[in-house]
């Protein structure tokens, strides 16, 4: 008998992973707090569509609403529980799954920001791991469908790296390599944190921009002054990391001193980005958004203090500041309650020197 699933939070990665999962063969349950999301793939499956070259499927799926997850008591428990809530949704939506999981069971963490601890203060160290999906551009434009504003990664660059929080190649994180490896190109690390702070970084660049401009990705690169803003969050983002004893990982395909000396005015660095970020944009649809900017056009909560804010306040412990990280996070804040309207000139007509 296969190994029991569960995707808590089925919106665009959970769904994306998750639907490549089901075709695959594996039992997996999606659980989502949308009611119109979920009755939607009740009733016609879920749609997964490419900006290019793959084919769109469809795929029946099983699909419990949050008040649904009740009846996963009557069953065979769950042996690996993937949380692909927003951040601010993990403590709820891990302590929701861990009543159902199996004694040997496990979560892990795809999402964005640095969850693990949360995780690990719910279900223990010892059930949790990571996963990061690097650049996957994924979004959940209708109920039921998911969007991929790109093709596949496959040699080119790997989107999956799975790990435990201990560093160790296990079998565990090996499986869930499998798993998500269904979806696109994926490995197993060993330095989950440096992998994840250099996602983080990769966040860091280009959500909460979109968020208080209201640009999307490809707009956002033809504007120096944004591009430019772009880098100097990253370089504060990457000197706090480094501080902080990260291992960092490439990030958006440059190696992150050469990003945080472009932030700091290299005019050297600063050309070698520009022309490594031209050359990846071009790989993804121009108008694909971060998941910060889809969340302003949907009237959401974003996750801003997990990502700029938590580099302004990792910095602060460490006597770093990081003045780009901290005007942002407050303009994307007021954005959020409708003070501010997006905006470029929020950014190009920003004056922090």
């Amino acid at each position: 008998m296969g190994r029991k699933i569960a995707i808590v939070g089925a919106g665009a990665v959970g769904g994306y992973v998750g639907a490549h999962m089901v075709q695959a063969g594996e039992d997996v349950t999606f659980i989502d707090p949308w009611p119109e999301h979920i009755d939607h793939m009740r009733k016609h499956g879920l749609r997964v569509t490419h900006a290019r070259d793959v084919a769109e499927f469809s795929v029946s799926v099983r699909a419990l609403h949050i008040t649904d997850a009740q009846q996963l008591a009557k069953e065979r428990p769950v042996d690996i529980a993937f949380v692909c809530m927003k951040s601010y949704d993990t403590a709820w939506a891990t302590m929701l799954i861990q009543q159902y999981l199996a004694p040997d069971g496990y979560v892990v963490s795809l999402q964005n920001c640095m969850n693990e601890e949360t995780i690990a203060g719910i279900v223990g160290w010892g059930k949790t791991l990571g996963c990061i999906a690097s650049s996957i551009t994924v979004n959940l434009p209708e109920p039921g469908h998911i969007h991929r504003g790109a093709g596949k990664g496959g040699a080119a660059h790997t989107v999956f790296r799975t790990g435990e929080v201990h560093g160790r190649v296990t079998a565990r994180a090996e499986e869930i390599c499998r798993l998500v490896g269904y979806s696109d190109s994926a490995k197993v690390t060993g330095n989950l944190w440096g992998e994840r702070w250099s996602k983080l970084v990769a966040n860091v660049m280009g959500n909460g921009l979109s968020a208080c401009t209201g640009l999307s990705g490809g707009d956002m690169l033809q504007s120096e002054p944004i591009r430019r803003f772009s880098t100097r969050l990253g370089s504060e983002a990457i000197r706090v990391g480094q501080a902080l004893g990260y291992q960092l990982e490439e990030i958006l395909h440059l190696s992150p001193e050469t990003i945080a000396r472009a932030g700091e005015g290299d005019e050297t660095a600063m050309r070698v980005c520009d022309e490594q970020r031209f050359k990846d944009g071009k790989r993804t649809s121009s108008e694909q958004r971060p998941s910060m900017g889809q969340d302003v056009q949907k009237g959401r909560r974003t996750e801003i203090e997990f990502l700029n804010g938590l580099v302004v306040r990792e910095g602060e412990k460490i006597g770093l500041s990081c003045a780009a990280n901290a005007v942002l996070t407050d303009l994307v804040k007021r954005v959020e309650r409708n003070e501010l309207s997006p905006d470029p000139r929020h950014i190009t007509e920003l004056r922090l020197n």
